[in-house]
């Protein structure tokens, strides 16, 4: 057999075994949240309205914050507050899982969907 094909197997089951062996105690409850969230958030696009392009928009005129601000207040979906706290306890999330903490793991997965409830 060549060397090459024994290779690749090889790389293969080392990368995957590396990957099991990082993920801490919350992770696969992260991956399906993290699933929600994208498929929330894709059904609340979908769902939206599309909106006439602006004047400014046609003379390439960069949008401003407050304009980003104001534009994100009319999407459908969720708010900008909504996704601030989504944000705050997934990283919660992330960090506790990666410290092995399993139990603040999972408060902080119950305030995202406390957040996604609001």
């Amino acid at each position: 057999m060549d060397i090459r094909r024994l290779t690749i197997p090889s790389v293969v089951a080392l990368v995957a075994s590396i990957s099991a062996s990082q993920a801490g105690p919350c992770t696969p409850a992260i991956d399906r949240m993290r699933a929600r969230i994208d498929a929330q958030l894709e059904a609340g696009a979908a769902a939206g309205r599309t909106a006439r392009e602006s004047a400014a928009a046609r003379e390439h005129r960069q949008p401003t914050p407050g304009s980003i601000a104001a534009a994100e207040e009319r999407v459908d979906g969720l708010s900008a507050q909504q996704v601030e706290a989504v944000a705050q306890a997934m990283a919660r999330a992330r960090a506790a899982d990666s410290a092995g903490d399993k139990d603040a793991c999972e408060r902080a997965l119950v305030d995202v969907e406390r957040a996604l409830a609001q």
